[in-house]
């Protein structure tokens, strides 16, 4: 399982070891700073006692990782282009991937220690980000081309959508439990249901609720979070070690043959429309590339390249059979024919036929390279789940007691946490990373302001300065670490 060591330099092993200790601080730490919002209304309401909680959500956790798969992981990884990754030298990619590590764990303990309901998730890509952009400047690589910005922008946009979305849908549910359930006692809070009813745990189907929906979010989040740590994981080992990680070695014949009736069909679609396809392409009427020029598929070049794969992998049976700089050049051509056909199934003019056997194609030719080991996936699930059980205390008092001026009614954690699973639910099916925290403090926050409980000015002031600041401080913070690091060590 380990034999990637073999024949590795002591100190980059050493170096790849201190990058999965950092991998697994990183998850460690957001089990405890992100999933104390997922408790956090469970406990406030009494619903559970906090060790119960707190364990159950570090299984459901658990869970979640194991289960999400890895289309979120590779949203991350796709920030960066990963070619560039591979083509860098092995100091370099140390200093990429310590630099955006650090990064985000000091703010993330920042954050944490003053009980402030920040985003690992904006903290990641910050410094993602501020890594990347680090990388092109020292690199004379223009900075437009240094950062997938069209993936980047599509996920800013789900991180800013999300928390929106749980503000105005858990305001909207709440408001629906007011109108058709007025008298229920799930609009209690948990000191008025002790001091009248003389209770201190919810009634039975509230307490159902807010149990059920609280393991939701704790199973979307590790669906969710939990694959930003594998794809920190897969960019560690893909910017450090990439003869052994270009490609799945695990790959059954079966996926192979997949990928390579993906290349032909390819070039078969590419010579039917090629006149018409090179023309659209090289006018700029189809925009959308994920690689930096340096690396781009260029439409000329696209039967050159379809060649050169099928020359390689034409009998292989197995990847093992491929020398290790082989791999990574197999990778770049896959990856390389997948952005173009992106770029085609773009073109105007297209059957829906057609269309849907391109997005079919992409599949299968990313069956190869996105992709986690088992045993990543494991590592990451342990440290995101038993993060869970510690350190919670401070962001359930924030969000339970601290965003409203009145306590919190079942009703409204209630409200909170099924949106906030719908929409961390709706994310994974679409392969975007959201902030578990944002969505479900805004979630908290809507509820707040249907049920004319006001809100505390200066928490919410605190949670959107953190959400103002964490990405230019995360890019500022892993820029600068990186520019350190390449400056002090890599030659």
């Amino acid at each position: 399982m380990f034999d990637f060591f073999t024949g590795l330099d002591f100190w980059v092993a050493a170096s790849l070891v201190l990058a999965f200790a950092f991998v697994m601080a990183f998850e460690f730490i957001n089990g405890f700073h992100d999933t104390a919002n997922a408790v956090a209304t469970v406990i406030y309401t009494k619903a559970m006692p906090p060790k119960q909680a707190v364990v159950m959500s570090g299984i459901f956790n658990f869970l979640g990782v194991l289960l999400g798969g890895v289309g979120v992981a590779y949203a991350i990884v796709h920030l960066l282009p990963v070619d560039l990754l591979i083509n860098v030298n092995t100091g370099q990619g140390l200093a990429m991937v310590f630099s955006l590590l650090s990064a985000a764990i000091i703010w993330n303990l920042g954050t944490w220690y003053f009980g402030i309901p920040a985003s690992s998730s904006h903290t990641l890509i910050g410094s993602l980000l501020g890594v990347g952009m680090a990388n092109a400047l020292i690199s004379g690589i223009p900075l437009a081309e240094g950062i997938n910005w069209k993936k980047a922008i599509d996920i800013a946009i789900s991180l800013v959508l999300s928390p929106t979305a749980g503000f105005l849908l858990a305001a909207l549910l709440l408001l629906g439990f007011l109108k058709f359930l007025p008298r229920s006692k799930m609009h209690k809070t948990p000191d008025t249901r002790k001091m009248v009813d003389g209770k201190k745990h919810p009634p039975f189907w509230s307490r159902l609720t807010l149990v059920l929906s609280a393991m939701g979010v704790s199973f979307v989040h590790g669906s969710n979070d939990g694959q930003k740590g594998i794809g920190l994981m897969m960019l560690v080992l893909i910017g450090i070690v990439p003869a052994h990680f270009s490609l799945d070695v695990g790959s059954t014949k079966y996926e192979i043959e997949r990928t390579r009736e993906a290349a032909v069909y390819l070039q078969k679609f590419y010579q039917a429309n090629e006149t018409r396809l090179t023309q659209r392409i090289s006018a700029g009427q189809v925009n959308g590339s994920e690689m930096p020029a340096k690396f781009k598929c260029e439409p000329a070049a696209t039967q050159q390249t379809i060649g050169s794969l099928l020359t390689i992998i034409g009998t292989v049976r197995s990847y093992d059979e491929l020398a290790p700089e082989t791999r990574s050049q197999v990778r770049r051509y896959l990856l390389c024919l997948d952005d173009t056909a992106k770029k085609i199934s773009k073109l105007p003019g297209l059957s829906s036929d057609e269309k849907n056997d391109l997005a079919k194609l992409r599949k299968d030719l990313t069956t190869t390279t996105e992709y986690a080991p088992v045993w990543v996936i494991v590592a990451v699930a342990l440290a995101l789940g038993i993060g869970t059980m510690v350190g919670w205390k401070r962001v359930v008092e924030t969000v339970g007691e601290k965003i409203g001026r009145q306590g919190m009614t079942y009703a409204q954690g209630m409200s909170a946490q099924i949106i906030a699973v719908i929409a961390i639910g709706m994310a994974n099916v679409f392969s975007l990373p959201v902030s578990t925290t944002h969505v479900l403090s805004s979630g908290v926050a809507g509820t707040m302001v249907a049920n004319r409980s006001g809100l505390q000015g200066g928490t919410v002031r605190n949670i959107l300065i953190a959400w103002v600041l964490t990405l230019p401080v995360s890019i500022c913070l892993s820029a600068g670490l990186f520019w350190l690091a390449t400056t002090l060590f890599v030659k």
